[in-house]
C-alpha cells in the first residue's frame, strides 16, 4: 500500500506558569485528565497506557519519549503519534507545542473515517485543547 503522509497538526501556545506546573498537566494520569481525557498513564520510558476516548472507545498507548520537564511522546492507538513540547520562556512562563503525525492518505481509522477526514476534526478539536483547556487547567 502507498503511504502518503500528510502534514502534522502542531498547535503552540504560551502559558503564565512554571515549566514544571505545565509538566505535571502533561505528564500525570490526573493532569491529562484535567485538561483532555481520561486515562491510565504511568510516567516512564516504554510504559503503556490508556487513553478512554468516550464513545470511541479506548486507544492503547505507549511512551516512546520521556525528557522531564522538556519532552513526552507517545504512540496513540496503532496509527498516531502524540509529541508535547515544552520550552522555559523565563519568569514564570512557559511554550507548549504539540505534535501529533501519523496521518496518512491512503488510510482509515477502525471506524471507517479517512485519515484526511479525522486529522481535519482533530486539528480543530486540538486548536480548542491547546489554546483554551490547558492553559485554563494548568491556571486553575
Amino acid at each position: 500500500m502507498k503511504h502518503t503522509a500528510l502534514p502534522d497538526i502542531r498547535k503552540t501556545v504560551i502559558i503564565n506558569a512554571s515549566v514544571a506546573r505545565v509538566w505535571s498537566a502533561i505528564s500525570t494520569s490526573a493532569g491529562i485528565a484535567g485538561w483532555w481525557m481520561d486515562n491510565t498513564f504511568q510516567p516512564g520510558l516504554g510504559q503503556e497506557f490508556i487513553l478512554h476516548a468516550g464513545p470511541y472507545g479506548d486507544s492503547r498507548c505507549q511512551v516512546t519519549e520521556w525528557e522531564p520537564m522538556t519532552r513526552l511522546g507517545f504512540d496513540w492507538d496503532t496509527d498516531w503519534h502524540l509529541t508535547f513540547e515544552l520550552r522555559d520562556l523565563g519568569g514564570n512562563s512557559t511554550e507548549f507545542t504539540l505534535i501529533h503525525s501519523g496521518f496518512d492518505a491512503e488510510k482509515s481509522t477502525a471506524f471507517g473515517q479517512a485519515h484526511a477526514v479525522v486529522r481535519r476534526i482533530m486539528d480543530g478539536g486540538w486548536e480548542k485543547i491547546v489554546g483554551e483547556k490547558l492553559p485554563y487547567y494548568v491556571d486553575s
